[in-house]
């Protein structure tokens, strides 16, 4: 009886993220996952410390949240990842969620990136995986809520290394398939951003061509290689700056409204 309770709630949580298109629920909560750029550093310096400036598009509203490293809904403020990972300042989170806000509706931001993580470190079974499906779960438990997106910016750590880079494809795929699953939402629209310009790793276009081309449905791709970046250590740190941070959020945005939103 118990087995067939669970089977059953889990069904009525998978209809509900999958008839709930067209529209924005009450509470539409977005996780924000990868590394340094989806962490965000726009805004800080060599010395790995934030200027603290907050542009106009960033600014808190209290209809947008952000899910605690406590596990709690609170209202969302710069930095977004505070607390969940370091450094970090200014990034594509809060411009996004400020894009998409309608009058009545709630965005609650689930920020799990983490700085320097290869692909290999979310495969499922790793910790930033595991901990990024806590705190998915904890998100709808702390007050429901509808899964909406999946906003993935990541590849840098694995755009210097040529095996790495090769078997990228393959691994992102899986990554993307295995979330999916874990969160009851086969057509979870996920939104990735492929990577910027600056630094010239040695195998940014092979990771490039994967972010480009997953063959998935229902991934879309905002690509970054216009936007202003810092390069620092070798050209091997390459970050957008705070108004790179606001462009992206804004094209993610843009993609989420008119081709994630249907």
């Amino acid at each position: 009886m118990a087995q067939a309770t669970v089977a059953i709630v889990m069904v009525l949580l998978l209809i509900v993220n999958v008839e709930c298109c067209g529209r924005l629920w009450q509470r539409n909560i977005i996780l924000l996952a990868g590394q340094s750029n989806m962490v965000g550093e726009g805004g800080v310096n060599g010395s790995l410390i934030w200027d603290g400036l907050v542009p106009p598009e960033s600014q808190p509203n209290p209809n947008i949240l952000r899910l605690n490293p406590e596990l709690q809904w609170e209202v969302a403020r710069e930095p977004l990842h505070q607390g969940i990972s370091a450094p970090c300042g200014v990034g594509p989170g809060l411009p996004f969620a400020n894009s998409i806000l309608q009058h009545g509706q709630t965005i609650g931001l689930v920020p799990c990136a983490f700085v320097q993580t290869n692909i290999d470190d979310w495969q499922r079974g790793t910790s930033n995986y595991t901990r990024a499906l806590t705190r998915a779960w904890a998100a709808v438990g702390q007050g429901g809520g509808v899964f909406r997106a999946l906003l993935w910016y990541q590849g840098e750590a694995d755009s210097n290394d040529e095996a790495r880079a090769e078997s990228y494809k393959g691994k992102l795929v899986q990554f993307f398939n295995d979330l999916r699953n874990d969160l009851l939402s086969p057509y979870l629209p996920i939104i990735q951003v492929a990577l910027a310009t600056g630094g010239n790793p040695k195998y940014k276009e092979t990771v490039r061509e994967a972010q480009l081309n997953t063959g998935l449905p229902n991934v879309f791709c905002v690509d970054a290689e216009t936007l202003n970046v810092t390069i620092q250590n070798d050209n091997l740190h390459v970050h957008l700056d705070t108004r790179s941070q606001v462009k992206l959020g804004k094209a993610l945005a843009n993609v989420f409204l008119n081709d994630a939103l249907v």
